[in-house]
């Protein structure tokens, strides 16, 4: 029993350093696409799109309501 805990134990250590890892990584690849031409105008279109989403979200909701 002793031995299964301490194998869960290395288990978990092993999966949270790999969760610092991909959270590095993250990191770098958000702050590399930042210093490429052109992310503001996506980010800034992908705002509009979130917008634009989600008022068809609350028109389909509406509409549904509606009907009940």
């Amino acid at each position: 029993m002793e031995r299964s805990i301490k194998n869960l134990e290395g288990q978990m250590l092993a999966v949270i350093g790999q969760l610092h890892n991909l959270k590095d990584l993250s990191v770098g690849t958000l702050e590399t696409l930042k210093r490429m031409d052109g992310y503001q105008k996506a980010v800034d279109q992908l705002k509009e799109d979130i917008q634009t989403d989600s008022g068809k979200k609350n028109e389909i909701g509406s509409k549904e309501n509606s009907i009940q």
